[in-house]
């Protein structure tokens, strides 16, 4: 049965065709993610808790998989409330979980950390942002060789659904902003939109890093529900959030009636020994919590993509901040994730300075200490931007197991037999 809810605007493919088979495009989209070296170099990703440092905790690849199921379930769930979808009129749940699965793809080692290190290392080079790093992996280097292939050729729908920000890093005023994407990717940007003109108003503020697709705001509702649910878990396991911190902080917060059932129902959750199945209904709670509504914008009559949004009840809401709060305030924040950020930056700053001695500010004696084919890609760019990118785009593909391996290799003597080459 055909799906009346996307036409051919949204199965086109960007800077190139793709030879159909007996897959949908957009399952062509997912299976193309999912076999790629970027996804599973995920597994050992930080999400909260370093890699490798405790074998139960998130990574970035366990958490987009659940991300993913969300992400399938929103789009049953809406189905199966009837009207405006139908049989034949609805999301795409291949799509959603394509969209799911590759929206953590460009977040470096080292978390949130190694985000934060790599802006201000990027900071006069056109920035660097987790979002835009993954647009720029499905479009530019995911597949890539040296014989001209590129990306993963997907369909707007796609490209569409992991843009959760649309404006470009010059059209901020100083200082550096946030989220935005690269300069160079207005290309991307422009094919997403069909070529459209964007109204001079969404410009203004953040109103148009806010205009998302349906499924982008299906994915990143997915996300907040489970990193702010997970990370809970994950710090209960591991420690960090214990019934007495908890109460601790929560002294210090506005703690209303609403606010105080949550906290009854985490602590009971914990003495009872049923966090995991207690918060596994939160999900199912925050998956109920979502409509349907239409809208219109100037993109809504190109696209249902556009002409629906997702609405999510204002207590799901809520309770998914409270978490998150909780969660940053009490893990984040704590001396043990504050060593790791500490750690992040020294191995994310020495090894950007031997890398731009070496390659870019060159001295008389030059050591080849990136892999051919990386030292290739920064020799064919012919402005120090272009070098800059090529040294971020390689320091934001390592794990955090290669990192720490790299670095030792460079700056710890005693790591250096040619067992430790690999």
């Amino acid at each position: 049965m055909s799906n009346r809810f996307y036409n051919a605007f949204d199965y086109e493919t960007f800077e190139g065709g793709r030879k159909r088979d007996y897959r949908t495009p957009f399952q062509m989209d997912r299976d193309r993610i999912i076999h790629a070296h970027a996804f599973r170099k995920l597994q050992s990703k930080t999400q909260v808790f370093l890699s490798g440092e405790y074998d139960f905790y998130r990574t970035r690849l366990t958490h987009s998989m659940e991300v993913a199921q969300i992400g399938r379930s929103i789009c049953a769930y809406l189905r199966s409330r009837g009207e405006p979808l139908a049989p034949d009129f609805l999301i795409d749940s291949d799509l959603v979980e394509a969209v799911c699965l590759a929206h953590d793809l460009g977040h470096p080692p080292f978390g949130h950390s190694g985000e934060r290190t790599l802006q201000e290392l990027m900071a006069k080079w056109g920035g660097f942002e987790g979002n835009a790093q993954t647009l720029h992996l499905l479009t530019d280097t995911m597949y890539q060789n040296e014989s001209g292939v590129r990306g993963i050729m997907p369909t707007r729908a796609l490209l569409d659904g992991v843009l959760k920000y649309k404006k470009l890093f010059r059209e901020f005023s100083a200082p550096p902003p946030r989220h935005f994407l690269y300069d160079p990717q207005e290309r991307q940007r422009t094919f997403v939109l069909g070529s459209t003109a964007i109204p001079a108003e969404l410009h203004a503020g953040e109103s148009l890093n806010a205009f998302k697709s349906v499924e982008c705001q299906i994915m990143d509702w997915a996300d907040d529900a489970a990193y702010s649910l997970n990370d809970i878990v994950d710090g209960v396991k591991a420690g960090f959030l214990t019934i007495e911190r908890i109460e601790q902080w929560a002294a210090g917060e506005p703690v209303d009636a609403e606010r105080q059932r949550w906290l009854d129902q985490l602590f009971q959750a914990i003495r009872g020994d049923r966090l995991e199945n207690v918060f596994a209904q939160r999900v199912g709670a925050f998956i109920t919590a979502c409509r349907l509504r239409e809208r219109r914008n100037f993109m809504s009559a190109q696209t249902n993509r556009y002409r629906f949004e997702l609405v999510v009840a204002p207590a799901a809401e809520r309770e998914a901040a409270f978490y998150k709060k909780m969660a940053n305030d009490i893990i984040f924040e704590s001396p043990q994730l504050q060593q790791m950020e500490h750690k992040a930056r020294r191995v994310l700053f020495q090894l950007w300075d031997s890398c731009w001695r070496n390659y870019v500010d060159r001295g008389p004696r030059v050591i080849k200490i990136l892999p051919p084919r990386v030292g290739r890609l920064i020799e064919a760019e012919a402005t120090e931007a272009g070098k800059a990118r090529q040294i971020c785009d390689w320091l934001a593909g390592l794990t955090d197991g290669m990192i720490v391996r790299t670095y030792q290799r460079l700056f710890d003597p005693q790591f250096g037999s040619i067992r430790d080459l690999s």
